[in-house]
This record gives C-alpha cells, sequence and structure tokens, in this order.
C-alpha cells in the first residue's frame, strides 16, 4: 500500500491523487511511525532523614495543623530549617492552645454572670491573634525565612538541637 506523500494517509495503488488531500501521488512517504510510549517517570530517591519535600514547603506544612504537624515534621525531617520550623509550631500553638483551654476554664461560668460580652470579646481577640500568627509563620517558612516569634524562638531551638 503506498502513501500520500503529503499527508502521509494511505492511498490506493495506481491513483495519482490522494483522496484526503489533494496532492499529487508521486514517491510514497513512509507511514507514519507507531505511537511511542512517554519515558518512564524516575523520581530521584529523596535524601535519608527527610520528609521528600523542599525545605521551604516542608517548613510552610509544619504549621498547617498548628502543633500536630510540628510534631510530625520533628520526627521524621532531620534538616536544621525543618526542625526549627517544626519545634516553632510546637511551642507556639501548643502554647495557644494551652491558654485557650485555660482561658476557658476561666470564663465557664461567664455566661451566668453577666460577662459574655467579655467572653466574646477575648476569645474574638484571641482568634485573630491565632489566625495572624498561622498565616505569618506559614508564608514566612514558605518564603525560606527562619522568622523567630519573640517568646517561642528560645525553647524551639532548644527542642530543634536536643532530638538530633
Amino acid at each position: 500500500m503506498a502513501f500520500c506523500g503529503k499527508c502521509g494517509s494511505a492511498v490506493n495503488e495506481g491513483v495519482a491523487f490522494c483522496s484526503n488531500c489533494g496532492a499529487a501521488v508521486g514517491a510514497a512517504a513512509p507511514p507514519p511511525p507507531p505511537y511511542a510510549a512517554p519515558p518512564q517517570y524516575q523520581p530521584y530517591p529523596a535524601p535519608s532523614g527527610t520528609s521528600g519535600l523542599q525545605e521551604n514547603v516542608a517548613g510552610l506544612l509544619c504549621y498547617v495543623l498548628g502543633w500536630l504537624t510540628g510534631i510530625i515534621f520533628l520526627l521524621i525531617d532531620k534538616r536544621p530549617f525543618v526542625r526549627f520550623h517544626a519545634a516553632q509550631s510546637i511551642v507556639v500553638f501548643g502554647g495557644l492552645t494551652v491558654l485557650r483551654i485555660a482561658l476557658g476554664v476561666i470564663f465557664a461560668g461567664s455566661w451566668y454572670y453577666g460577662f459574655g460580652i467579655l467572653y466574646g470579646l477575648v476569645f474574638g481577640l484571641f482568634t485573630l491573634v491565632w489566625l495572624a500568627a498561622w498565616i505569618i509563620l506559614m508564608v514566612m517558612a514558605y518564603q525560606g525565612r527562619q522568622f523567630e516569634v519573640p517568646l517561642a524562638a528560645g525553647l524551639a531551638r532548644s527542642i530543634a538541637g536536643s532530638l538530633k
């Protein structure tokens, strides 16, 4: 069977023009190559003692679920940048969790004693601080900065350094 020299479609023997594109059939063009499978993806092996992520992405993920992801990354990743952010996540958001529980205990009876507005203001402010810290720490970690929270950074450095 012959093939069109212009479009590569099959033409019958003895035909002067291609039925697909109308070009004159001269010397037969070779058939199009069969579909070649793409090369198989071979990932680079992750270095031992890492989570397999880039440092800035792993640093960001340390803060996603607060102290919980901090604990996870502190245990699985050995890079100093990631360990610092994991430890800082544990200290900052663990401390905020303890503080929130303590405030809940203190203000437990506030509805009964007429302090409902004070309760709402305190927890509203607390939620804003939590949200601002969460966003700022994730952005700074993703940018590759080792942003240090003033009261928590020293304790975070000692935690990150002591678990080597």
